[in-house]
């Protein structure tokens, strides 16, 4: 459980709330369902006017990263790299077989059969290179969906702001139905501007951050799969190691 992200929504939400208690206003004048609906529905459908909708399955799905992020891979890497080492030398590339039928990362598991395959080092290395582009640039495909709702959610608020006077303008003769018009138009423009603010740029930022960490785990994998493939990686596995550790 990531208990920053939890305390940071909690406290975005406190803010909200606290504020408006010592502006003297009611909590349920900012509970509009109609404002909501505007801009969490409009927002989310031009979202999905520009992706693919696998992409934003993709996105949505990465949002439980927030609270349960990936576990920390590092030291099983680590502890991963060091048998590979110690097999190689031992008994020879073909003895990684076996670390290749226990892996369950599918890039460590293609990494290894093509060390086993016999695949030439300087080939081995560019289909790795492809492998880890493709996948950074799916991921961010995806993460980018969050920084898209950002960006549109305070044009979609002041959207809401306008049908909501207009609402109002068509209802003056009737005072009854001007408060709740005028409460949908503010409220609207605080949802798009506090969603995207106090929500989805930094759920973007962090979910990059995420992404990021992967990435760099990977290109580690790579550079110690190239080294084994080349024999040349008794002397700088070490410093590989100590790299992925440095990684936060």
């Amino acid at each position: 459980m990531d208990w920053s992200s939890v305390a940071g929504i909690l406290l975005a939400l406190a803010g909200l709330v606290v504020g408006q208690s010592l502006e003297g206003g009611k909590l349920s004048s900012l509970v509009q369902p109609a404002a909501f609906a505007i801009v969490v529905i409009g927002t989310f459908g031009a979202v999905l006017l520009q992706t693919r909708p696998a992409t934003l399955r993709r996105g949505i799905l990465m949002l439980r990263w927030i609270i349960r992020p990936p576990e920390d891979s590092r030291a099983a890497l680590k502890k991963d790299i060091q048998q590979w080492n110690q097999t190689v030398r031992r008994a020879g590339p073909l003895a990684l077989e076996r670390h290749m039928a226990a892996a369950t990362d599918p890039f460590m598991a293609k990494g290894l059969r093509m060390i086993i395959d016999g695949i030439q080092p300087d080939k081995l290395r560019q289909l790795l290179d492809t492998e880890i582009t493709a996948f950074e640039t799916a991921e961010r495909q995806a993460v980018r969906v969050w920084e898209s709702a950002a960006g549109y959610s305070p044009t979609i608020g002041i959207l809401g702001a306008v049908l909501g006077l207009i609402h109002v303008m068509e209802n003056l003769s009737d005072p009854a139905k001007l408060g709740p018009g005028i409460a949908v138009a503010f409220v609207s423009t605080i949802y798009g501007v506090g969603l995207a603010n106090l929500f989805f740029y930094p759920i973007a930022n962090k979910l990059k951050n995420i992404v990021t960490t992967q990435v760099h785990q990977q290109e580690i994998a790579a550079a110690v799969f190239h080294d084994i493939a080349t024999g040349d990686f008794s002397r700088i596995m070490d410093e590989r190691i100590a790299t992925l550790m440095r990684d936060h």
